[in-house]
């Protein structure tokens, strides 16, 4: 069942209508099958015509919507082979940023990404995503550990940022962001990227310094989140959807701006609808860009990766 949307509430109405209607036709034998028929019609049109038309507010609201898939259910829908690898080999084991060994199609590669779990409880264990130094450490073990056998690696980003708790910072937070970063833009082997939900401040651009960034069609990615921004230049969170709006943190801005370089298309009304849908999508989309990056020799696919960020901000 469909978690509605503040923004999706007429939406809600009508599909509540949709399903009286089955039941009283069920109930009475009945044959409402031509108003279901037109309702049905309605309501398609209205969730076309409504995520055709989002704020970059709604589509924060989407890309954070509890339903929406995240990196175990990619892992399941879009890879085989998953061989998850545990621990920074310094501290611990952080299970907010998670990788391993696993295969795209018929192409072994590295996969990391930001999980923040689907429920009360795996979102606790996963500390919704938000990760620790450890969990950065870690990515960048793997990352080193892709190059030494030469595999592609590919980062699902979904995160409202690092972990800000004391402990992280005790233990070298903004450190292991930064060395992150730097594991990113030295490695030698194709990188791919995708924000998946949320990009949040350096906590994504840790996992997102590729040559190649893609971007789900209702997913964002930004410096601060729309109610930090609010909070700093209002001194109010209620002024999100205008931070929103003024940060550019959707897609279709990020990619006119040069940000990203590619917008995989989700499934009418969003990912959460359709998860398989969207991840072949994504799968499709990734693998084309590795078939690309894989023709490039190491040197091609570093200078690549250091003009793309250093052309961010010129125009």
């Amino acid at each position: 069942m469909v978690s509605y949307l503040e923004f999706e509430k007429p939406l809600a109405a009508l599909e509540a209508r949709i399903a009286e209607l089955r039941s009283t036709a069920e109930a009475g034998a009945l044959d409402l099958d031509g108003e279901i028929s037109r309702l049905e019609k309605k309501s398609a049109n209205l969730l076309a015509s409504t995520y055709a038309a989002l704020t970059p507010w709604q589509k924060t609201q989407v890309a954070r919507h509890p339903m929406r898939p995240h990196f175990r259910d990619y892992v399941n829908l879009a890879f085989t082979d998953f061989m998850p690898l545990g621990g920074d080999r310094y501290f611990g084991e952080d299970e907010a940023i998670l990788g391993g060994f696993a295969r795209l199609g018929d192409r072994r590669v590295m996969l990391i990404g930001h999980e923040k779990g689907n429920d009360t409880a795996s979102r606790i264990r996963h500390n919704f995503g938000m990760g620790k130094p450890e969990g950065y450490r870690k990515a960048i073990r793997l990352m080193e550990l892709a190059g030494r056998f030469g595999l592609p690696v590919v980062t699902l980003v979904d995160t409202s940022g690092a972990f800000p708790g004391v402990e992280a910072e005790e233990r070298g937070q903004a450190e292991a962001i930064a060395r992150s970063t730097e594991a990113c833009l030295g490695l030698r082997v194709p990188m791919v990227a995708v924000i998946v939900g949320e990009g949040g401040s350096g906590g994504a651009v840790a996992l997102a310094s590729a040559e190649r960034v893609l971007m789900l069609e209702h997913s964002v990615y930004s410096v601060i989140s729309p109610e930090g921004a609010s909070s700093i230049l209002w001194r109010t969170p209620e002024k999100a959807a205008d931070a929103a709006e003024a940060m550019k943190v959707t897609a279709q801005h990020l990619a006119k701006l040069g940000v990203i370089d590619r917008i995989v298309p989700e499934p009418v009304g969003g990912a959460h609808r359709d998860p398989a849908a969207t991840a072949s999508s994504l799968a499709a989309a990734i693998g084309e860009e590795l078939d690309t990056l894989c023709k490039l020799t190491p040197e091609k696919r570093t200078a690549l990766r250091e003009e793309r960020f250093i052309a961010i901000g010129r125009a």
